[in-house]
């Protein structure tokens, strides 16, 4: 019988450094939304890599967005918190284009408070410029070990994995092989839908959004059928996200769907919808 490897590993770091995309790029499909709208993550997702003797339980948490008062933002920081506190190493991921500053601070004081080994990851290597990078460099001596990386592109992310094995203690296999999330469909489906939502709108869009996949069925005929809501606080921004003559929501639709269809190899039907409810946060948290 051979000796395994298990662990779970959280990705900590400010908002938009690069976790999701990191995470995407070790597991090798999409788990985690990506957007250039920072804290697009909601829910600590897991990812699950397991190699020969080694499963690796990634944990992505929100990033960290200080000062935010609404209970949404403070839903995602208590997130972060849970996330720590069972877990056999820490990544922290760093953008060397950014100047450390207070909620950089605030991350490595999270960091600072738990007793288990850290990997200072420095993400974004494959920009030509780089103030900061020296910056989180002097930062090493502070961690574990350090890996500079690109995640967009996949560069030095097998470094970081080779050096995660060694840190996890013996343990049996949480998940069967081949299993690469423990995320349901609908909750995937519907980060997926949220996903195309911000690409979309860009800046536009507040975070004042959430989408619920009510009805997920393969029909006779092979076809995937998904009905998905989302939902907004006001009517101002339901006429943004539907757009002129429905453009909007027919936008996001085609965007979910072909990608759905690329994955699946089948055809997706996708019944999307917008409503009104103000009180979404509420039952969110």
């Amino acid at each position: 019988m051979k000796n395994t490897r298990s662990g779970f590993v959280v990705m900590i770091g400010r908002s938009n450094v690069g976790k999701s995309t990191l995470m995407n790029s070790i597991i090798g499909s999409k788990i985690a939304i990506t957007t250039p709208k920072p804290q697009t993550t909601r829910l600590p997702i897991q990812g699950i890599l397991t190699r020969e003797n080694t499963q690796i339980i990634f944990v992505d948490t929100p990033g960290i967005l200080k000062g935010a008062k609404d209970l949404l933002s403070k839903k995602l920081a208590k997130s972060v918190h849970d996330s720590l506190e069972e877990v056999d190493a820490v990544v922290y991921v760093v953008d060397p284009t950014r100047q450390i500053g207070q909620e950089e601070r605030e991350v490595m004081r999270l960091i600072e408070s738990i007793d288990k080994p850290s990997i200072l990851v420095i993400n974004k290597m494959d920009l030509d410029r780089k103030p900061y990078l020296d910056f989180y460099r002097d930062l090493a001596e502070n961690y574990t070990d350090t890996v500079e990386l690109s995640a967009l592109h996949n560069r030095h992310v097998g470094t970081l994995v080779e050096k995660l094995q060694d840190l996890l203690p013996e343990g049996v296999f949480y998940y069967p092989e081949g299993q690469l999330t423990n995320m349901p469909n609908k909750y995937w489906l519907a980060e997926l839908v949220r996903e195309k939502l911000f690409l979309r709108l860009r800046q536009e869009l507040p975070y004042s959004t959430h989408v619920e996949v009510s009805d997920l069925e393969e029909r006779a005929d092979g076809m995937m059928y998904i009905k998905a809501t989302i939902f907004t606080t006001t009517e101002r921004y339901k006429r943004m996200i539907i757009g002129a003559g429905g453009r909007g929501v027919k936008e996001i639709g085609q965007s979910v769907r072909k990608e759905l269809e690329a994955v699946m190899e089948t055809k997706v039907f996708i019944d999307l919808r917008v409503e009104v409810d103000e009180h979404w946060m509420k039952r969110f948290v």
